[in-house]
């Protein structure tokens, strides 16, 4: 699910907004769905707009430095629902593999069950993220990563398998809402996240067309397309 209820002005339905601005789909029940989804989803907006004023205040900014550059955010937002396992998983296998989030922050809300998330340290180990019923996890995204010079670093994460014996519990639910700036912001080196010992690490990129060249990217790396089975 993407922003709802947009306007139907030239930011929004131009060229450089396809694929950022969408109606969404919704199923026909339960028929409270969509009301629900939609309060939510601002609802997260409303937090993602706290979680920046603490990260520019923790970056020794103005509190309101990320607004004009987040305040037609183009998010998603995923309910995931992780089925009990049938049969015992292969080497290597996980529910969800490793990997970063794109954008600048995600917020997790999930059931703390077998079979969650886990998060990798700077030491090398995977760790176990209790997810509380009464918090949110916030993820570091790619994005966020690029734009404070490596101060907040996106980490990998991935979805453990539950083990054999979890039973009902290795049913789980998430709710995941991912926050990334204006289609046409440009992601620059934060002020003071720079200085000589420190120059800055990344290229430039606007938020629009880096989202699109990781999914692109992903789909490539994971599609073997439909000319696979002739080769």
């Amino acid at each position: 699910m993407g922003p709802p209820d947009f306007p139907a002005d030239a930011y929004h339905t131009c060229e450089a907004a396809a694929g950022h601005f969408i109606e969404n789909v919704y199923p026909e029940t339960p028929d409270t769905f969509r009301a629900a989804a939609t309060t939510y989803y601002k609802r997260l907006e409303e937090v993602g707009r706290t979680v920046e004023e603490i990260f520019a205040l923790a970056l020794g900014l103005p509190e309101d430095f990320f607004r004009p550059y987040t305040d037609r955010q183009i998010g998603a937002l995923r309910i995931i629902r992780y089925p009990p396992t049938e049969t015992a998983a292969l080497p290597g296998q996980w529910r969800a593999g490793a990997h970063t989030d794109y954008g600048t922050f995600t917020l997790l809300l999930s059931e703390n069950r077998p079979g969650g998330l886990q998060v990798h340290t700077r030491e090398g180990d995977w760790i176990d993220v209790s997810t509380p019923a009464d918090a949110f996890v916030v993820n570091i995204g790619d994005l966020m990563m690029l734009w404070t010079n490596d101060r907040f670093v996106s980490n990998p994460h991935r979805v453990a398998i539950p083990p054999d014996d979890a039973g009902d519990a290795a049913d789980r639910l998430s709710v995941v809402f991912f926050h990334l700036p204006n289609y046409d912001a440009e992601i620059t080196c934060i002020p003071t996240c720079t200085d000589a010992a420190h120059p800055p690490k990344y290229e430039p990129v606007f938020s629009g067309p880096y989202r699109v060249a990781k999914y692109t990217s992903t789909r490539l790396e994971t599609d073997p397309g439909p000319d696979a089975d002739k080769k």
